[in-house]
């Protein structure tokens, strides 16, 4: 007696639905996805292979560019941003700026802080898009008698009083180090002695010893 034949099924799947999904998803992602804002202040740090992530809160942040023009910016969340105006608002105070309460709104919505503080009416005036590093000239930092930026980070310690404020420094490659100094001497007037300097982060050298402490041994 014979043995009966099986019946061969269609292996073929039906791959209409998945593709379905799959632009659906896609379509979703493209949507909702947020194009990274280009950044008003473009500088090139320096790498280095620490894995220390950035602070995401109470951040202030102070960027140098290749012409030694110096900025601050505030974090993007809300607290940050609430923080910076009172920053903006003491400033107004102790220095008879005469800033409306419109102009610090303005100024603290905008992306950076680049001008002397006799120069902020006129910053306030610029649109988003006439925000940059070439418009604008930059805090003056240039000796201990003209470095206005003291001024700012006492601002900022008085605003941050009894919370810890993140402090980073964000260097381009080609700024001289003169700059740097003034900076750091404004810091250091103002007892602001920890901050974190902002690099590009690159991978271990294979063979060094942090690479055979596991920053890249398997």
């Amino acid at each position: 007696m014979s043995r009966p034949k099986i019946a061969r099924k269609s292996t073929s799947v039906d791959m209409t639905a998945m593709c379905d999904v799959a632009f659906l998803l896609l379509s979703f992602f493209i949507l909702t996805a947020k194009p990274k804002p280009s950044s008003a202040v473009n500088v090139t740090t320096p790498s280095s292979v620490s894995s220390k992530k950035a602070p995401e809160k109470d951040v202030i942040m102070i960027t140098i560019d290749k012409d030694g023009k110096v900025f601050l910016s505030a974090g993007d969340n809300a607290g940050d941003k609430e923080k910076k105006q009172s920053i903006i608002n003491s400033l107004n105070q102790s220095n008879n700026l005469g800033l409306s309460g419109g102009e610090i709104q303005t100024l603290t919505n905008q992306g950076v802080i680049g001008v002397p503080l006799a120069n902020l009416k006129q910053q306030a005036t610029l649109k988003p898009e006439q925000i940059s590093q070439k418009a604008l000239p930059g805090i003056p930092v240039k000796d201990t008698a003209n470095n206005e930026l003291t001024k700012w980070m006492r601002a900022v310690t008085d605003v941050y009083t009894g919370t810890k404020v993140n402090l980073l420094l964000k260097g381009d490659n080609l700024a001289k180090y003169p700059y740097f100094k003034n900076v750091l001497t404004a810091f250091k007037k103002n007892d602001l002695l920890k901050f974190q300097m902002v690099t590009e982060p690159e991978s271990v050298p294979t063979g060094t010893l942090l690479y055979k402490q596991g920053g890249g041994a398997e």
